[in-house]
């Protein structure tokens, strides 16, 4: 057993005694009796359970309660007196936001956070923003009209501005969790022992670090470039000519020296896919490395990713070469999300690599020559065949293990 501490809608909870499985749902609704709360799908997916820990929505059927140890929770009881969700609640009757109301109090604890951290969200931002709430009785079209009208209502009162709860990275209610640090060659120190200091660029990626809250599939990939370090590194600093090295990619916009807005085009069989997004850039040139952080939505689904990409160049025979490593963490939602753990992904990946890496040594071949770069550069990738591939492989591994041979 473990002995917590919860601050519950204002009220001190203290030595808890309780099994170091418990959610934190079990224990609002069992422990304090608090079944405003309410126990759906019970794997973090239909959203009736969300409650704001620190402020900051999130599910408390798989949150751990000894996770959550000191930390602040808001209850739908502990949202009475809140002007948001009195708004909110006038709205969800008006506009028929509710039916059987078993999704109510999650829904209306996100619709809070959208309320106050996207004051001009459009009506197809509020749904991307709702999606982890679902709701079996009224088709979403209420909600939707209830959480656009509360935002406008608020900004007609002038009570626009941006409000964000989350104050630090990581699980919300991680911050109350007494740590161990550890120093930049990943020696642990015990906690309250003081670390060496870290550099600069450390701090500066941790600060510029993507939301973690789904975790990303990570890929490592590498190739040669039959040119010096400094040429390649040079070159990858200009950010147009680099983001257009990717097959299916072209900007948006004229890049700074840390910032693109690029588009992607990406084909595999009848799918066809365009992100759109932003990216930013941080560079060592003491190091030559160098990490991009960025996010883009796909125009012509509900799909979205986020990620980052860390490279590093290093000399390979006697400097006339230059070998790139490249580490790839990205996270997809929507209907495109069904692809991020199969083989098509790693695939696509490999096709990718390949293709910027052939661009690559066109552009620097030929900088005197644009013209002739471009004609020989693949422009698009279409994977069409890795679907039928993939599939492939799958039967094939079913049969073997249905008949025993490995």
């Amino acid at each position: 057993m473990k002995t917590i501490s919860l601050n519950v809608n204002g009220k001190a909870h203290k030595g808890l005694a309780i099994e170091a499985r418990t959610q934190l749902a079990d224990v609002l609704r069992d422990e304090l009796n608090l079944t405003g709360t309410h126990l759906g799908c019970e794997h973090g997916v239909c959203g009736a359970c969300t409650v704001l820990i620190d402020g900051v929505p999130a599910r408390s059927c798989i949150s751990l309660a000894v996770a959550c140890d000191n930390a602040e929770i808001t209850t739908i009881e502990g949202m009475d007196d809140d002007e948001v969700m009195k708004s909110l609640r006038t709205a969800f009757t008006e506009e028929h936001a509710l039916q059987c109301g078993f999704c109510t109090p999650g829904m209306l604890a996100s619709a809070r956070d959208v309320v106050l951290r996207m004051p001009d969200a459009s009506d197809q931002e509020i749904r991307y923003a709702m999606s982890g709430n679902l709701c079996r009785c009224t088709g979403y079209v209420g909600i939707v009209k209830a959480v656009k009208r509360v935002i406008e209502e608020r900004r007609a009162a002038g009570l626009s501005e941006i409000v964000n709860p989350r104050k630090e990275l990581g699980p919300v209610g991680s911050g109350h969790a007494e740590v161990m640090a550890a120093d930049p060659a990943g020696i642990v120190l015990p906690a309250g022992a003081a670390p060496k200091a870290a550099p600069a660029r450390a701090a500066a990626t941790a600060s510029r670090k993507v939301d973690d809250s789904k975790p990303m599939t990570r890929l490592q990939q590498s190739f040669t470039v039959a040119f010096p370090r400094d040429e390649v590194w040079e070159f990858f600093g200009r950010l147009d000519q680099v983001t257009t090295c990717l097959p299916g990619a072209s900007l948006l916009n004229e890049p700074t020296a840390t910032h693109v807005e690029p588009r992607l085009r990406v084909k595999v069989g009848p799918i066809v896919a365009d992100f759109e997004g932003a990216a930013d850039v941080e560079r060592d040139d003491a190091t030559y490395t160098g990490t991009i952080y960025g996010s883009a939505r796909d125009t012509k689904s509900a799909s979205a990713t986020r990620g980052e990409v860390e490279y590093v160049l290093s000399e390979i025979n006697g400097g006339a070469e230059t070998k790139v490593d490249v580490q790839v963490g990205f996270a997809l939602t929507g209907p495109l999300a069904q692809f991020s753990r199969s083989g098509i992904v790693m695939d696509i990946a490999k096709r990718m690599t390949d293709a910027f890496a052939q661009n690559l040594h066109q552009r620097l071949s030929n900088r005197d020559n644009p013209d002739a770069a471009a004609e020989s550069q693949i422009t698009e990738l279409n994977a069409g065949s890795l679907l039928f591939s993939v599939l492939r492989s799958r039967v094939t591994g079913f049969f073997k293990r249905l008949f025993g041979k490995h």
